[in-house]
């Protein structure tokens, strides 16, 4: 810990955001976008309002769950993961606290602006989101700690990201837009699962029940196979019922980096799994810009 207590002010807040989780607000609102460009009804204000909202509520979301698994007494010295700046002293608790609040607020004005453009259903939704940002690691049933983790990251961070983009936009929902929430929400689901296998023992000793301390570490490798393998399954079907054309198909060349996380997620322990959940975010990114593409590009 020594050597970051050297860092500046700036550097330990950029590592409390946790820059390498941000990719997860990106490529699920540049789905959403693209949905509404294919459809001729982009609009580059809104869609710039998501894109920040999306990113704040992500960084509200990592220092809550700084804030609150120090509050909570998860975190310990024995974490193998990224280093978190409340339980490790760097920053003290009220200052990531207000950071959080911060972040939060922001996002709700942004989400108010996108209410006004989309109407109640998503000032709703803002009101959802921001409630849930908080609730994922703090309240008295923390989601997070519970087994829920993940199903909160894919319905929000998938079906609520792309769906709410695409509705602000065109101001209806349509089945391709749902449909093309499904691939970025199993991607960033997989981030939030192998963060769970890294630190499967210490929630374990810290009574934290997440879905991977309950499927054990099998199981929950698996699961990571199963949410990469299914986010290639969805172009096929977009394809396949003409939903979209050939280049549809483009997320599929990023297939031998999916597999090569694959294989990684057998071998990596600890805090080699830092770089596979990084990995697997750039995936996702990758995976989303290149899908995103193959949704506005017609023949």
């Amino acid at each position: 810990m020594q050597q970051h207590k050297q860092f500046g002010k700036f550097q330990l807040w950029w590592m409390a955001i946790r820059p390498k989780t941000l990719p997860a607000a990106v490529g699920p609102v540049a789905v959403g976008t693209a949905v509404a460009m294919a459809d001729d009804a982009f609009l580059f204000l809104p869609a710039l309002g998501c894109f920040l909202g999306a990113m704040l509520l992500q960084i509200g979301v990592n220092l809550a769950n700084d804030y609150f698994d120090f509050k909570n007494n998860i975190d310990s010295d024995e974490r193998q993961g990224p280093v978190r700046v409340t339980q490790s002293g760097l920053i003290p608790p009220s200052e990531v606290k207000r950071g959080m609040i911060v972040s939060l607020v922001l996002a709700a004005l942004v989400f108010l602006y996108l209410g006004v453009v989309g109407g109640f259903p998503i000032l709703l939704v803002g009101i959802v989101s921001v409630l849930a940002a908080l609730a994922y690691s703090g309240g008295p049933f923390p989601l997070a700690s519970n087994g829920l983790g993940e199903i909160f990251v894919f319905i929000f961070f998938g079906l609520v990201a792309v769906g709410a983009t695409y509705y602000i936009q065109a101001k209806v929902l349509t089945t391709i837009a749902l449909m093309a929430a499904i691939p970025p929400g199993f991607l960033i689901t997989a981030i939030m699962v192998v963060n769970n296998l890294r630190d499967i023992d210490t929630d374990k000793k810290a009574g934290k029940r997440t879905l991977a301390v309950m499927l054990g570490r099998f199981q929950t490798i698996m699961e990571y196979k199963a949410l990469l393998w299914a986010s290639y399954l969805v172009p096929l079907v977009m394809l396949i019922l003409g939903m979209a054309d050939a280049f549809i198909l483009l997320p599929l060349t990023t297939l031998p980096m999916a597999r090569s996380l694959m294989i990684k997620v057998e071998c990596d322990l600890g805090s080699n799994l830092n770089e596979l959940l990084a990995s697997t975010a750039r995936l996702s990114l990758i995976y989303s810009l290149m899908f995103s593409f193959g949704l506005v590009y017609r023949f």
